[in-house]
């Protein structure tokens, strides 16, 4: 995916890439479905651009109607407010980073390389999108509300991944019920450190160490060791 600007385009089939066209001024011709679906995708890409600047906090609408040369009024067209913007930028690239995880694994027969896969493709897709993965992982906590609450639902994805790898877990006690949960929070937290400390880029760099994480309450420790080198 192209680096640089990133973009959520309202079609959910790419999210990231260089601003919208804006459109000509005046008397166009164009389709309105057109026309609306070009400020739609505009008012997301401003969104986005703004937030990974400075914050989702400190934002505002104005920030974004500037952004997108729109007028507030044509943003409140779209959006009742900035919270439902980013949900809509948020659903967009966090869709997207959960179907191609869940095709990465679907690749694989071995449940420890569907893990692996999963990971990759996560860690690879957010390395390439420093913008994005600030807004994916680190704006929805410091947003609160319902934003929080749809980032960690958005984690769930993984989380299915992980449980169905229970069978192969052989010790004599059964895992904890929250095993898969405080896995995928230490995996955010690791990957959140890194994006915070200006190193989003080398995100792939981490992924030994989350393998054998996330490995090792299911197979041992040193098999875990094992896959993490593959």
């Amino acid at each position: 995916m192209a680096k640089g600007k990133a973009k959520a385009k309202g079609n959910g089939e790419d999210a990231s890439g260089s601003a919208s066209s804006r459109l000509p001024a005046g008397r166009h011709g164009l389709p309105r479905e057109f026309v609306l679906q070009n400020q739609r995708e505009r008012i997301v890409t401003a969104l986005v651009d703004t937030v990974a600047e400075r914050g989702y906090n400190a934002t505002t609408v104005a920030d974004i109607t500037k952004s997108a040369s729109v007028s507030r009024r044509t943003f409140y067209e779209h959006f009742e407010d900035k919270e439902a913007c980013f949900l809509a930028a948020y659903e967009m690239v966090a869709g997207h980073i959960r179907s191609s995880m869940e095709a990465a694994a679907a690749a694989f027969d071995e449940w420890p390389q569907k893990v692996r896969a999963a990971l990759a493709t996560m860690l690879r897709f957010l390395a390439g999108e420093p913008e994005l993965a600030r807004v994916c992982m680190i704006e929805p906590v410091a947003a609160g509300g319902e934003i929080a609450a749809r980032h960690r639902a958005s984690m769930q994805a993984l989380v299915e991944i992980l449980k169905a790898g229970r069978p192969e877990h052989a010790g004599q006690r059964p895992l904890p019920e929250a095993t898969e949960e405080t896995l995928v929070g230490g995996i955010v937290s690791l990957i959140v450190r890194e994006i915070s400390a200006g190193r989003a880029a080398e995100l792939e760099k981490l992924l030994p160490d989350l393998v054998e994480l996330t490995l090792s309450p299911y197979v041992g420790p040193e098999e875990a060791e094992k896959l993490a080198k593959v």
